[in-house]
């Protein structure tokens, strides 16, 4: 605490606002040490709009520079009403006298006040904007190769769909010959053939498996290559050969019957013939039209554009009339804004916004209507003159309705009266004069009176009621008590309805004591019957419109008060109830649902409610709930209402002696405002149905014979306005006399009725309405003054004559319920307003007795608090302002406002406080002169409070509902703006200095509670944050726009870059609140700021960096821009936050009605150009190695200076730098190395997830108490990534052509260079990745979120505007993630397909914005683009872009605009592809060449397009000479795309060709030339090496055979280096992808020596392949190099060969062959001497020593395995085809068991063949094939050992030599002469197989051919003697090794010495060399095994002394064991050969 008082001390000393500001600033900095960004000083803005108001005015797009002129405006919204008229009454206001009611009424009358900010929808979030809608209204449908069906992939029917179609089909056997293959039986297979003619008119030879040929082809032939067709019966009968042109290929065809033989040699004769034919044909016309068309002359070539326009062909014609304006114009058809694809905006996610504030309103609970149809009991008759009619009950009977809460045990609403009586009973009351008295007037005499407009006659017969209830469950009953007429006892009257005698007469009986009954006593009523029903079906409130009332039960007369109805509905459920008595009858009540368009409704005050029609007859009322006293039910008052209930509950009169005949009890309840004696009772009270509306009294029912009776009646008063002293409710008692005279004649009247008691009560209590329960006594009589006699005291001494009933005591209890809008109960209130209407009537004032009543305040009721908060609010604000003459009222004052405040949140009410703010306050001019307004007063009692520290909780409560005080102060201020019109003040003048220093000081006294309390107060702090920001942004508006500036540096001048994440978080979201301010664009003056005299030049003045003129000038956005280029080196939450609140900021900027205009979103897109420059600051983290695929997809000729995206490239593997395992990626613009695990670039795999890397983040290491300032490089994950690169390409995309140019030409190269990154990795970042991923993705996203749990956490508890912290819930949408889905557990097809729509428009979008940019690019950088011959960084970043799109798979839509940009880009610069270096060309070939297999049509014809264009610009470039770079180029990148089994779909490839050379043959200005005909020779050619498709196709899952077929490809090209080393590259890649290392450094090591022998050819370098001999003797193969045609356009160089020996470094290291390497460093060595390359030679030689310390490390480790070795035979002619029979050896990875290389192959041809087909022979065997079952395909597999004979074994020390370059493998197989596997030792062979293979390993492959067998078989005694020499050998070499292994050495020697009798070497002896043994053998064998025994002595006797040695002293007495054996086997041995052996010891 100590650093807060230090820092408010500070603060403290006055001044003025300057000094002020400066104090702060110091006290913020100082108190805390750091290096931070330097605050820059906004400028003055009202001072600097006027100062360039011209400049201002005359700027075209001024509407972005100026705030609108009618901003900010009040108006006055007229209350909406439910009723039609107003609820007060006329004069109440008159007729108040209280200040509460007068306050009151006063509120619910006034109409509403509000604000009105024009523009306020455009200051929150880009969610709120008013558009029409941010997502479009129809998403294009893109279609992407991606997503086409593989099943449609070859559609072999289209092959057919030829010229000719089929011309011939058939079997034939085909052999495939290749040179490794030699021709025989074996290697034939049977095939069906169709022969048929291609859109070009050549022909093809297709084969399948079988007839139908809808499976894919199994090989073509293409016989445009074929020369001629020989018989060659030597290979099998009916043979015959095609020769081809292509000497390598051979293929030989066998018929099945001589004349089918002779049918195809026929036909196939035929084609050639044709075939040749044409050829002559051509060479003729192209003579012919050469000598015709003189102008194309050979060697002069014309303007290509020119040449396609006189082509004749529509295609061409259209491509020579492009230009790039026509192309800029097509690209801009039906753009989508690529922000309405974003996630956020897809998802519309409204959870951070808050809703609508609306005005107050009556609280619509749950309601339901009840309808009263009818009640019918048994005895039914005709009554009266209704003989006619159907009979109806026979005696009145009236129901009452109301809802009782079992849960709840209450009654819940009020009564509902219905009297459903026919007229015909109804009369029988008529005649009682009691009736007349009661209400005061007869029926007809007087007119009628109105109530609210509505003639009481129709108010009489309501049978309609609405119930509302807050809280339904299914224990709420509607209860329905059935009364009668006063008769006697109720068992005696319910008698005759349950009696079963003649109905008929019982009737008449009835009907006649009725009408007795109904004529004398017929104003009193009797319980007679009850029933009940349940309401609702759950506590969701559905109603239960189907359930029916009980039957109707006889109401007890003991059980009668609502107490004992709650008891019986509680057993309702149970059965054992029916022990109440049931009386026959029906009651017809239904409940129903209100219907929406309920007309001719009125309030329970009887005030109709819209819509209402005049004279209706049919009326529903609402009949009023009671609501349950809890807070969250309450809701703030709006309308008038003023009930009061009266519930008489019991009388006890058992005791009493006053009056005898007490017995048929009736109470009479009145309501009196006098005790005099001529008072009258007041004409309110409720009346009864078909009575007059309202009466002056009231009865409750009568029980008879009862001393004690109970009341349940409700007794409803309408209240008056004004209530005094005198107002009480009087009880009067009677005696009701029930005997009825047998013979008809009635007694004398008066004797009905006799007085038995009063009782009465006073209304008000200290001037409150009392309600709870009170029991008062009963007096005899009623004098005058009664009132008087209240209390106990004055009843002793009183001298007002009066008798009470039983002494006084209390023997009436009432209770009575308020249900008043006017008054409360609540006697803290109640003091409060008596007190301030005292103050206000002039009354002098106690000091501190305000005080005092305020402090009470704090103990008012919570709920009278809610019901009356705009009442209680506005009073407090008034005394706020008026009675500030004692000092602390104001805090006092705003104490009790911020408890209200509290208190409203605490029960989640604060939605009312909103409400309040908007509509009902209303800042009132302070009576008193010069007196403060609101906001002065409350912004300085703000200070106040947060000042004395003593109260932290009350500050605690300030910061965290400051937003109330806030929006207080705002409208405060608006409302004084605008009443006193100085809104048209300059802005400067509208408010006093004073008030500027008091907001300046609010701040400052706020900062330090969230810079330095933020960890103690979390909520509170960040909600103060939220609620200051959003009272500027409002400032804004309201004040002078500089002050606010200088307030909104000052607080951000508090945080400070070193901060925890909490405050970069708070910092952020006050930011964005800012910025959201509808006027940000003007308030950043998007204009020019230069020096007027340099105004001339446009460019002096374009503000492209951060620099301090620009955050000066435009002083938001660059706040924003600053903050966020620090927190982009944060760790992720912060990096996120800034990136969402940049992104959301430009997403509402485009889509902003206001600004649509091409021109003004320019303006803004400049604004943001700084932003550019944030992300070349950050490139290497957008575009670093581990995010771009440019080095993996580069093609391996590309040379290292030209490495992807021009970071000095570390070489290829980190090879030669400083430390094997991490390389440095530097960017030459120097700004920061990165250190990475692995330089490589790690390609980012296929829908690789990036999600956010919080691992190494500063806070694990320190709990984020503060973030180390160390910059945190981590990655940032593709959101981060995707969101950055969406607001460059909306800058890009917006900001003019003349802006975007300037900037290029003021970047340095570099940075230009970087620029272009961007574009590219935009290309990378948005590629769409196809529904099949996203749905896949969309798998993961959901396993990685549900289930877990996701801390959400939102933003002030208030409601954010806009979560920035909201987002963090988004982070779910991480790239993939963005599925704007609901993110139910589930996905749908619907919501895959809708996001697959999505990024498919988003790609789309991307890519053309790119290519936009880059078109524009090229043309004004052409100049730099053709520097040496566009062999520069620039072009090459230019052209990595152009490639880019085609190799991230764009849709259809933007293909057709790529393919007319690189159409453009070829004629541009023909140079760079035609000239020098191949690169260019090569991968241009590659990737169009993908597209020209497309499934997509259209892209095809593109492709094929651009690729004859791409011949033909070559043609033209050589002078019409030839193409032959584009050739070769495009023949490799076949080879290349076959190699990748990149090339499915033969069919469509067809198509393409076809397509290529239909262009050749129409494209007239080519007639005269060699061009078709050499296209025509390209296609033959690419036929050619088609023919290996299918055969990859076939063995694409079969890495072995897939190896083989591109090995024999690669072996058959020695005439074509670039094809050899295009095939011997793709094997290096499979093998790496197979985790085979030593093969892949194999095949880059044949690659270098390749290029060596090219250049030793050349005399370009030294040594040839020989210089590679001792790595590998294989490689004799690159020595078979031909000379030919193919050598012409290779481009290989010393640059090259380097690149190749590097990557054979790195391909050696990762095999772990590090002997090697030296022999490849030694040919890198003198390269470098020789160019004084030092630099370069360190890190050879450091390489070198690392090569040589890893071979000490694995050498004594023993860690390096280098394979396992495996003989695999496969056997299965119907199977295996050419492969059955043949024997190989398998090289498996490290330790590969029999098992694991028996399961993969069993997997492998399992699935090709059927697992239940395959079947592995473990047995090593030599196999017979005649015995195997033809049905199974067998694959013997053994494992095999290097073999090496002695001399070998001397010259090959070392484990490694061991183990590389090695051809001969041995196996050993026992045997026994009696032909079982294993005998005794005497019988006991052994077979030893020595295999030798054709190569040496490695090789590269993985598997080689054995190529000759020797096996050598071992006698008994030559089988001994083998044993007991390699156990020699095992002791030799245990004992000789540096440091001995102990375990093993024991190991072995326990086998040697200790071993039992039977067994070990003993054995041996005693089988060989016992004297009754030797003599059978010859005895120069036996010699020899006991040589070997004196060896093997010898070597037990050094291991037992080696073991003495090393032992310690627990291992003595088992060494002595060891001995002891020792000795006695050398005993024995010794007796068996007669000779004592020596040994050691």
């Amino acid at each position: 605490m100590a650093e807060v008082r230090k820092f408010t001390k500070r603060l403290s000393k006055p001044g003025t606002a300057a000094e002020l500001r400066q104090s702060v600033s110091e006290a913020v900095r100082g108190s805390v040490v750091l290096e931070k960004t330097k605050v820059v000083e906004p400028l003055d803005y009202e001072n600097v709009i006027s100062q360039r108001k011209t400049q201002i005015y005359s700027d075209p797009l001024r509407d972005l520079l100026m705030f609108p002129m009618e901003d900010i405006s009040i108006s006055v919204i007229s209350r909406q009403r439910r009723t039609v008229q107003s609820t007060v009454p006329e004069d109440a206001e008159k007729r108040a006298q209280s200040l509460f009611v007068k306050e009151c009424i006063k509120t619910y009358s006034t109409d509403w006040h509000v604000i009105n900010y024009k523009y306020e929808d455009f200051s929150g979030d880009f969610r709120m904007l008013p558009c029409k809608s941010l997502r479009p209204e129809k998403i294009p449908n893109h279609v992407f190769e991606i997503d086409e069906d593989c099943e449609k992939d070859e559609d072999s029917s289209s092959l057919c769909s030829q010229k000719g179609g089929i011309i011939k089909q058939g079997w034939l056997h085909k052999a495939n010959v290749n040179s490794t293959i030699t021709v025989t039986m074996k290697v034939f297979k049977r095939r069906y053939f169709y022969l048929t003619q291609l859109p070009d008119g050549s022909y093809i030879l297709n084969s399948y498996k079988d007839e139908k040929n809808s499976k894919e082809s199994k090989g073509c032939i293409y016989l445009d290559a074929c020369i001629d067709v020989v018989q060659c019966p030597k290979m099998r009968r009916h043979a015959f050969e095609l020769k081809m042109l292509d000497k390598y290929s051979q293929i030989i065809l066998a018929a099945e019957t001589e004349q089918e033989m002779e049918e195809w040699l026929i036909t196939l004769k035929k084609i050639i013939q044709i075939n040749t034919d044409s050829l002559v044909q051509e060479k003729k016309e192209t003579v012919e039209t050469a000598q015709d068309d003189e102008t194309s002359s050979q060697g002069k070539s014309e303007n290509i554009m020119a040449s396609l326009e006189r082509s004749m062909h529509p295609e061409l014609m259209k491509y020579g009339r492009e230009t790039e304006q026509l192309n800029k114009l097509s690209r801009g058809d039906g753009r989508q804004n690529l922000f309405s694809f974003d996630s956020e905006v897809q998802r519309l996610d409204f959870s951070g916004i808050e809703p609508d504030i609306k005005p107050f309103e009556e609280k619509c609970n749950k309601r339901f209507l009840v309808n009263c149809h009818d009640l019918t009991f048994n005895i039914l008759g005709q009554v009266g003159d209704n003989a006619k009619g159907p009979p109806t009950n026979v005696e009145p009977f009236f129901i009452n309705l109301a809802l009782f809460d079992v849960k709840n045990n209450c009654k819940i609403s009020a009564d509902f009266h219905v009297d459903l009586n026919p007229p015909s009973v109804r009369e029988m009351l008529w005649g009682t004069s009691t009736q007349l008295a009661s209400d005061g007037n007869t029926k007809s005499s007087s007119p009628e009176s109105f109530i609210h407009g509505i003639a009481e006659s129709q108010l009489c017969h309501i049978k309609q009621g609405i119930f509302s209830v807050t809280n339904p469950h299914p224990e709420i009953f509607l209860v329905a008590r059935i009364e009668k007429v006063l008769q006697g006892n109720i068992t005696h009257c319910v008698e005759p309805y349950i009696k079963n005698s003649d109905p008929a007469k019982m009737a008449q009986k009835v009907h006649r004591t009725a009408k007795q009954v109904c004529s004398r006593l017929g104003q009193y009523r009797m319980p007679f019957a009850w029933a009940a029903r349940p309401i609702f079906k759950d506590i969701q409130g559905s109603v239960d419109l189907e359930g029916k009332f009980s039957p109707l039960y006889k109401q007890d007369s003991s059980k009668l008060s609502n107490e004992d109805i709650l008891k019986l509905l509680s057993e309702y459920k149970k059965p054992e109830k029916t022990k109440l008595q049931i009386i026959p009858g029906q009651l017809n009540i239904t409940v129903e649902s209100v219907p929406v368009d309920l007309s001719n409704c009125i309030t329970s005050s009887y005030v109709p409610l819209k819509p209402f029609e005049k004279n209706c007859q049919n009326i529903t009322v609402e009949v009023e709930e009671f609501v349950p006293e809890m807070t969250k039910y309450c809701y703030p008052f709006t309308i008038y209402k003023n009930h009061l209930y009266v519930y008489p509950l019991q009388l006890k009169y058992d005791s009493q002696k006053t009056f005898a005949k007490a017995r048929n009890i009736a109470v009479c309840v009145e309501f009196r405002d006098s005790d005099e004696s001529d008072a009258r009772a007041l004409k309110c009270v409720y009346g009864k149905p078909a009575g007059s509306v309202f009466t002056t009294n009231a009865y409750a029912v009568v029980s008879h014979h009862n001393q004690n009776p109970e009341f349940y009646d409700e007794i409803k008063i309408e209240l008056p306005i004004h209530l005094h002293q005198k107002h009480h409710l009087l009880f009067t008692f009677y005696h009701v006399s029930c005997e009825i005279n047998t013979k008809g004649t009635t007694k004398k009247q008066d004797t009905v009725e006799i007085p038995v008691g009063f009782a009465w009560v006073p209304l008000l209590k200290d001037g409150r309405i009392i309600t709870f329960e009170q029991q008062l006594p009963v007096s005899a009589n009623l004098p005058l003054g009664y009132l008087n006699l209240n209390e106990a005291e004055s009843r002793k001494q009183s001298n007002v004559d009066i008798k009470w009933v039983d002494g006084a005591k209390p023997l009436l209890k009432i209770k009575s319920h308020l249900e008043s809008t006017i008054y409360t109960q609540d006697l803290h209130v109640h003091k409060f307003f008596h007190h301030c209407q005292l103050i206000q009537s002039g009354s002098k004032e106690v000091p501190g007795e305000l005080i005092k009543y305020l402090k009470c305040l704090h103990a008012m009721e919570i709920q009278v608090m809610i019901q009356f908060l705009p009442v209680i609010l506005m009073q407090l604000f008034r005394v706020l302002t008026n009675m500030t003459h004692e000092d602390d009222v104001p805090i006092n004052c705003t104490m009790v406002l911020l408890h209200i405040v509290s208190k409203c949140h605490e029960e989640g009410l604060d939605s009312y406080l909103r409400s309040f703010i908007k509509y009902s306050f209303q800042p009132e001019k302070p009576s008193a002169p010069h007196a403060q307004l609101i906001h002065e007063t409350l912004a300085t009692t703000m200070i106040a409070i947060l000042k004395q520290s003593a109260d932290f909780l009350a500050i605690n409560k300030l910061l965290k509902y400051s937003w109330f005080f806030f929006e207080i102060i705002a409208k405060s201020m608006a409302t004084y703006l605008l009443e006193e019109n100085k809104i048209k003040l300059p802005r400067g003048q509208r408010f006093p200095e004073s008030y500027h220093h008091v907001l300046h000081s609010l701040l400052l006294a706020i900062i330090p509670h969230v810079t330095i309390r933020y960890a103690e107060i979390p909520d509170e702090s960040r909600n103060v944050n939220y609620s200051l920001a959003s009272f500027l942004k409002r400032c804004l508006t309201l004040m002078d726009r500089g002050f606010v500036f200088n307030l909104i540096n000052d607080y951000i001048s508090g945080f400070s870059p070193k901060d925890p994440k909490v405050l970069a978080e708070y910092k952020f979201e006050f930011l964005q609140t800012v910025c959201n301010h509808e006027h940000y664009i003007p308030l950043n003056l998007p204009m020019a700021f230069a020096k007027p005299k340099l105004q001339r030049v446009q460019d002096s003045n374009l503000e492209y960096s951060l620099s301090d003129e620009y955050c000066k000038h435009h002083f938001l956005v660059g706040l924003l821009l600053r903050e966020t280029s620090i927190a982009l080196q944060d760790n992720y939450e912060i990096r996120y936050t800034a990136i969402s609140v940049i992104k959301n900021l430009l997403i509402k900027h485009a889509f902003d009605p206001r600004y649509q205009h091409k021109n003004q979103q320019a303006k803004i897109a400049q604004l943001y150009l700084p932003f550019v420059g944030l992300l070349l600051e950050n490139i290497q983290r957008l575009a670093g190695r581990d995010t771009l695929y440019s080095c993996a997809a580069m093609p391996s000729s590309a040379s290292r200076d030209e490495f992807a995206c021009g970071f000095t490239s570390p070489t290829n593997r980190g090879s030669l730098s400083t430390d094997k395992d991490t390389g440095y990626v530097s960017f030459q613009n120097g700004h920061h190395g990165i250190k990475r695990e692995d330089s490589r670039g790690s390609f980012i795999p296929e829908g690789a997830i990036g999600f956010p890397d919080q691992g190494n983040t500063g806070e694990n290491t320190q709990q984020s108490s503060t973030r180390s300032n160390v910059s945190q490089y981590n990655r940032l994950d593709q959101y981060e990534i995707r969101s950055l690169l969406m607001c460059y390409l909306y800058i890009v995309k917006m900001i003019s052509e003349d802006t975007l140019l300037t900037y290029w030409n003021k970047v340095s190269p570099q940075e230009l260079i970087n620029i272009l990154i961007l574009l590219e990795v935009c290309l990378f970042h948005f590629r769409y990745m196809g529904k099949r991923n996203i749905a896949r993705v969309h798998d993961v996203w959901l396993s990685k979120h549900f289930g877990v749990d996701r801390k959400s956490q939102t933003m002030p508890a208030l409601r954010n505007r806009s979560g920035v912290m909201q987002a963090r819930l988004q982070h779910l949408s991480s790239l993939e993630s963005s599925f704007t889905l609901n993110h139910s557990s589930t996905t749908t097809e619907a919501d895959i397909f809708h996001q697959a729509l999505l990024e498919g428009n988003t790609a789309t979008e991307v890519s053309l914005t790119v290519l936009d940019t880059i078109s524009f690019f090229t043309q004004c950088f052409k100049s730099q683009l053709l520097n040496n011959d566009g062999h520069n960084p620039l072009m090459k970043k230019v052209f990595d872009i152009h490639l880019a799109f085609l190799k991230n798979g764009q849709s259809e839509v933007s293909l057709k605009h790529v393919f007319a940009s690189l159409r453009a880009f070829i004629s541009k610069f023909p140079s760079a592809f035609f000239k020098g270096r191949v690169n260019m060309c090569a991968t241009f070939c590659y990737e169009v060449l993908k597209c020209c297999t497309s499934k997509i049509s259209s892209t095809r014809n593109e492709a094929s397009a651009l690729l004859y264009l791409l011949m033909r610009n070559n043609f033209e470039y050589t002078k019409r000479k030839t193409f032959l770079r584009t050739h070769l180029q495009i023949i490799i990148a076949v080879s290349q795309l076959i190699a990748d089994v990149a090339l499915s779909g033969g069919s469509r490839f067809q198509e393409s060709l076809f397509i290529i050379n239909n262009f050749a043959n129409s494209d007239r200005p080519m007639k005269a030339t060699a061009f078709p005909t050499e296209v025509k020779d390209l296609t033959k050619r690419i036929r050619t090496v088609l023919m290996a498709t299918a055969q990859m196709k076939e063995h694409e899952k079969d890495p072995e055979m897939l190896i083989d077929l591109q090995y024999s490809l690669a072996k058959s090209y020695a005439s074509t280096p670039e094809l050899r080393k295009t095939w011997l590259d793709s094997m290096a890649k499979i093998h790496v992808k197979n985790g085979d290392f030593s093969e892949a450094a194999m095949c880059y090591v044949h690659v270098a020596a390749l290029v060596a022998e090219f250049l030793h050819r050349k005399k370009l370098f030294p040594n040839g392949c020989s210089a590679f001999k001792k790595i590998t003797p294989n490689i004799d193969e690159e020595g078979a190099m031909k000379e030919d045609a193919g050598m012409m356009d290779v481009h290989y160089s010393e640059e090259v060969l380097l690149e190749l020996l590097e990557q054979c470094v790195d391909g050696l290291w990762k095999a772990e062959r590090y002997e090697v390497i030296s022999e490849i460093s030694k040919l890198i060595i003198p390269i470098y001497e020789k160019r004084r390359e030092f630099e370069k030679l360190t890190q050879v030689y450091r390489t070198l020593h690392g090569a040589y310390t890893k071979i000490l490390d694995v050498m004594h480790t023993k860690k390096r395995l280098l394979g396992t070795f495996f003989r695999v035979a496969f056997y299965g002619q119907s199977f295996f085809e050419e492969e059955d029979g043949k024997e190989y050896i398998y090289k498996e990875p490290k330790l590969t068991g029999l098992s694991e290389i028996s399961l993969r192959l069993v997997k492998l041809y399992g699935e090709k063949f059927g697992t239940e087909n395959v079947k592995i022979i473990q047995d090593s065997d030599k196999v017979s094939a005649k015995e195997l079952d033809p049905k199974y395909a067998h694959i013997q597999v053994t494992y095999v050992k290097p073999y090496f004979d002695d001399k070998e074994l001397t010259e090959r020390k070392t484990e490694f030599e061991r183990n590389h370059n090695i051809n001969k493998f041995v196996f050993e197989a026992p045997y026994t002469l009696s032909g079982k596997k294993q005998g005794c030792i005497e019988e006991q062979c052994k077979r030893r197989t020595i295999l030798t293979t054709s190569n040496s390993f490695p090789y590269v492959k993985k598997r080689i051919p054995i190529n000759y067998e020797q096996q050598i078989n071992l006698k008994p005694i030559d089988v001994a003697t083998d044993e007991i020499k390699d156990r020699t050998a095992e002791l030799q070499k245990l004992c000789s090794s540096a440091d001995v292994d102990m375990i093993q050495l024991q190991l072995k020697l326990q086998g040697c010495v200790s071993v039992q009798v039977n067994a070990g070497p003993l054995a041996y002896a005693r089988a060989f060399l016992n004297d009754s043994q030797a003599s059978k053998y010859p005895p120069k064998k036996v010699n020899e095994l006991k040589d070997m025994f004196r060896k093997f002595i010898q070597a037990c006797s050094i291991a037992l002394e080696l073991n003495e040695r090393l032992i310690k002293e627990d291992q003595i007495e088992y060494h002595e064991g060891l001995k002891s054996n020792f000795r006695e086997m050398v005993k024995e041995l010794s007796d068996i050969i007669h000779e004592q052996i020596s040994f050691l010891f």
